[in-house]
């Protein structure tokens, strides 16, 4: 079974690099990291990730619209951000998982297990 593909966006170089760290160390493929929405719309263009781990911020502005063209997609999402309320992420995406900044890692390994376990 081929590994699943994590698609990363995350401005903040440190935590995108502890971010697809943790992905690897769990047996995922990280696509990303992603600074900008912009660069991670061009490789969801080539190949859809199994579930993706998104800032809400970028370095070109709010990630919206890739999580618009995502969950379209039926694509898992984790948000990890410190701009947003889990309320406000829960009535804008129902089905998906949402960690303030910073996430201990065990929490996120789990979220990242839920994930997987919704991907198809």
């Amino acid at each position: 079974m081929d590994q699943p593909t994590v698609l990363v966006v995350e401005d903040e170089v440190i935590i995108a690099l502890d971010l697809s760290e943790t992905v690897r160390d769990m047996g995922y493929r990280v696509e990303g990291p992603y600074a900008t929405r912009g660069h991670a719309m061009i490789a969801i263009d080539q190949e859809m990730p199994d579930f993706a781990i998104l800032d809400v911020m970028t370095a070109d502005g709010e990630v919206f619209p890739l999580a618009d063209a995502l969950t379209e997609a039926g694509v898992p999402i984790i948000f990890h951000s410190g701009h947003f309320t889990k309320g406000e992420i829960a009535s804008r995406y129902p089905s998906a998982q949402a960690a303030e900044k910073p996430c201990p890692p065990d929490q996120l390994m789990a979220m990242i297990q839920k994930a997987k376990a919704q991907a198809h």
